[in-house]
């Protein structure tokens, strides 16, 4: 491998994940801002997603250079192409955590309600899928990967629980319709933050094995 394509690469992988723990750690305090409601945690959220928009577009930027100065071929050309789709992922799993955030500092205006456990319970799950991902891109752990992949059902699962249980709410308690309102909007959310986390573990799969996923189920055969 040429020199200045290795020093590149080696600085875009670096790059890609300081940024992917820097996503990660603000959905979990988005979480952790909406368990408790907690609407400094939800400011500190907002307030860090400047600076990771940044670090998305400089990052693409990286990507788009690597490919027009040393055209990289065979693996390298499928590591710039995977880190490329991770990194539009990753920024729209910083702005649904932004958006979880936002509506955590809207429940905090109202009188609080008890949420439904299966809510924390997609909350905390869409996180770990999350963390797993990263993990299994760090590791690069193709395994790990089609596993996420298949942990995925678990979410949408209890978003279709969840919608049942809303629309109850919003018909039996009116006082409390802007809270409900808020969860749903809450719920969708979520169910991306699976889906993205999902994309990103198929991309484990494409970078580690060259096999392309997407649409076919992680245990499809090359």
């Amino acid at each position: 491998m040429p020199k200045h394509l290795s020093h590149d690469l080696n600085k875009l992988k670096k790059r890609i994940l300081a940024y992917s723990a820097a996503i990660d750690a603000n959905f979990q305090l988005a979480v952790v801002a909406l368990e408790r409601v907690d609407v400094a945690a939800a400011g500190t959220v907002i307030a860090r997603d400047q600076e990771l928009d940044r670090t998305e577009v400089e990052i693409e930027d990286d990507c788009l250079k690597i490919l027009a100065l040393h055209q990289p071929v065979a693996t390298d050309l499928r590591y710039v192409v995977t880190v490329l789709k991770m990194n539009n992922d990753l920024e729209r799993i910083g702005d649904f955590a932004v958006n979880v955030a936002k509506r955590a500092k809207r429940l905090a205006r109202h009188d609080p309600i008890v949420m439904p456990p299966k809510l924390l319970q997609m909350a905390n799950q869409a996180r770990e899928m999350v963390s797993r991902a990263l993990g299994a891109l760090v590791e690069r752990d193709s395994d790990e990967a089609r596993q996420i992949c298949r942990d995925d059902d678990q979410v949408d699962n209890l978003q279709r629980d969840l919608f049942g249980e809303i629309r109850d709410m919003l018909t039996n308690r009116p006082n409390e319709v802007n809270q409900w309102m808020q969860l749903l909007s809450i719920v969708r959310y979520l169910e991306r933050v699976g889906d993205l986390a999902t994309n990103i573990a198929e991309d484990v799969i494409y970078l580690v094995e060259g096999i392309v996923v997407r649409h076919r189920g992680p245990d499809a055969d090359d």
